[in-house]
Protein backbone atom coordinates (compact mmCIF):
# COMPACT_ATOMS: atom_id res chain seq x y z
CA UNK A 1 0.00 0.00 0.00
CA UNK A 2 1.24 3.60 -0.38
CA UNK A 3 1.38 6.45 -3.22
CA UNK A 4 2.29 10.33 -1.99
CA UNK A 5 -0.18 12.79 -3.16
CA UNK A 6 1.66 16.29 -4.10
CA UNK A 7 0.23 18.58 -1.17
CA UNK A 8 -1.62 22.02 -2.36
CA UNK A 9 0.47 24.13 -0.50
CA UNK A 10 4.45 24.00 0.22
CA UNK A 11 4.96 24.41 3.41
CA UNK A 12 2.34 21.55 4.36
CA UNK A 13 2.96 18.08 4.98
CA UNK A 14 2.65 15.44 2.58
CA UNK A 15 0.06 13.37 3.06
CA UNK A 16 -0.05 9.75 1.97
CA UNK A 17 -2.41 8.27 -0.13
CA UNK A 18 -2.57 4.44 0.17
CA UNK A 19 -3.94 1.80 -1.87
CA UNK A 20 -5.34 -1.55 -1.52
CA UNK A 21 -6.83 -4.13 -3.73
CA UNK A 22 -8.88 -7.20 -1.97
CA UNK A 23 -8.01 -9.69 -4.44
CA UNK A 24 -7.41 -13.22 -2.61
CA UNK A 25 -7.80 -11.21 0.96
CA UNK A 26 -9.97 -12.20 3.74
CA UNK A 27 -12.27 -9.19 5.01
CA UNK A 28 -10.67 -10.08 8.11
CA UNK A 29 -7.20 -9.78 6.98
CA UNK A 30 -8.31 -6.69 4.80
CA UNK A 31 -9.77 -4.43 7.58
CA UNK A 32 -6.82 -4.85 10.01
CA UNK A 33 -4.04 -4.31 6.95
CA UNK A 34 -6.46 -1.01 6.77
CA UNK A 35 -6.21 -0.08 10.57
CA UNK A 36 -2.34 -0.88 10.80
CA UNK A 37 -1.96 1.48 8.17
CA UNK A 38 -3.75 4.41 9.94
CA UNK A 39 -6.84 4.48 6.84
CA UNK A 40 -10.00 6.67 8.28
CA UNK A 41 -11.64 6.69 4.91
CA UNK A 42 -11.86 4.15 2.08
CA UNK A 43 -12.37 5.36 -1.20
CA UNK A 44 -13.45 2.39 -3.21
CA UNK A 45 -12.95 3.35 -6.92
CA UNK A 46 -14.63 0.12 -8.62
CA UNK A 47 -17.31 1.51 -11.54
CA UNK A 48 -19.38 -1.59 -10.14
CA UNK A 49 -19.00 -1.59 -6.35
CA UNK A 50 -20.00 -5.59 -6.73
CA UNK A 51 -18.24 -8.81 -6.08
CA UNK A 52 -18.81 -12.15 -6.73
CA UNK A 53 -17.16 -12.29 -3.03
CA UNK A 54 -20.33 -10.78 -1.22
CA UNK A 55 -18.47 -9.40 1.50
CA UNK A 56 -16.56 -7.19 -0.61
CA UNK A 57 -19.63 -5.78 -2.45
CA UNK A 58 -20.90 -2.27 -1.50
CA UNK A 59 -23.04 -2.56 1.27
CA UNK A 60 -21.66 -5.11 3.47
CA UNK A 61 -18.66 -3.97 2.83
CA UNK A 62 -19.56 -0.59 3.84
CA UNK A 63 -21.05 -2.13 7.04
CA UNK A 64 -17.97 -3.89 7.77
CA UNK A 65 -15.90 -0.75 7.47
CA UNK A 66 -18.34 1.56 9.26
CA UNK A 67 -18.17 -1.32 12.41
CA UNK A 68 -14.63 -1.04 11.89
CA UNK A 69 -14.35 2.92 12.69
CA UNK A 70 -13.80 3.44 8.70
CA UNK A 71 -15.74 5.69 6.54
CA UNK A 72 -16.59 4.28 3.40
CA UNK A 73 -17.16 6.64 0.12
CA UNK A 74 -17.84 4.89 -3.85
CA UNK A 75 -16.19 7.07 -6.53
CA UNK A 76 -17.81 5.70 -9.71
CA UNK A 77 -16.29 7.95 -11.93
CA UNK A 78 -12.54 6.69 -11.43
CA UNK A 79 -13.70 2.86 -11.90
CA UNK A 80 -12.51 1.38 -14.75
CA UNK A 81 -15.42 1.41 -17.59
CA UNK A 82 -16.31 -2.08 -19.15
CA UNK A 83 -15.09 -1.93 -22.38
CA UNK A 84 -11.20 -0.84 -20.33
CA UNK A 85 -11.67 -3.56 -18.74
CA UNK A 86 -12.32 -5.63 -21.30
CA UNK A 87 -9.11 -4.88 -23.23
CA UNK A 88 -7.20 -5.64 -20.02
CA UNK A 89 -8.42 -9.04 -19.55
CA UNK A 90 -7.52 -9.52 -23.27
CA UNK A 91 -4.21 -7.94 -22.36
CA UNK A 92 -4.81 -5.22 -25.04
CA UNK A 93 -2.46 -2.62 -23.21
CA UNK A 94 -2.81 0.00 -25.42
CA UNK A 95 -6.58 -0.26 -25.69
CA UNK A 96 -6.67 -0.12 -22.13
CA UNK A 97 -4.75 2.79 -21.80
CA UNK A 98 -6.08 4.99 -24.74
CA UNK A 99 -10.11 4.05 -23.70
CA UNK A 100 -8.97 4.25 -19.86
CA UNK A 101 -7.26 8.18 -20.20
CA UNK A 102 -10.04 9.21 -22.11
CA UNK A 103 -12.19 8.12 -19.26
CA UNK A 104 -10.31 10.25 -16.71
CA UNK A 105 -11.04 13.38 -19.10
CA UNK A 106 -14.72 12.75 -18.33
CA UNK A 107 -16.76 15.22 -16.41
CA UNK A 108 -17.76 12.90 -13.80
CA UNK A 109 -14.27 11.70 -13.67
CA UNK A 110 -12.59 14.66 -13.23
CA UNK A 111 -14.98 16.03 -10.38
CA UNK A 112 -14.23 12.49 -8.49
CA UNK A 113 -11.33 13.06 -8.65
CA UNK A 114 -11.34 16.46 -6.96
CA UNK A 115 -13.14 14.49 -4.63
CA UNK A 116 -10.84 12.27 -3.67
CA UNK A 117 -8.28 14.65 -3.82
CA UNK A 118 -10.34 16.46 -0.72
CA UNK A 119 -11.33 13.61 1.19
CA UNK A 120 -6.94 12.47 0.73
CA UNK A 121 -5.91 15.91 1.96
CA UNK A 122 -6.02 15.70 5.72
CA UNK A 123 -4.24 11.87 5.11
CA UNK A 124 -5.71 8.91 5.89
CA UNK A 125 -7.23 7.85 2.45
CA UNK A 126 -6.92 4.91 0.53
CA UNK A 127 -8.20 3.88 -3.16
CA UNK A 128 -9.35 -0.12 -3.35
CA UNK A 129 -9.99 -1.94 -6.44
CA UNK A 130 -9.67 -5.67 -6.87
CA UNK A 131 -6.40 -5.94 -7.97
CA UNK A 132 -3.81 -6.47 -5.15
Amino acid sequence: MGCVITPAQSGQAVPVLHTIGYEKAALGAFIAALRAAGVTTLIDVREMPYSRRKEFSRSPLAAALIDAGIAYVHLHGLGNPKPGRDAARGGRRDEYIRIFTAHLEGREAQADLARAAEIAAPGGACLMCYER
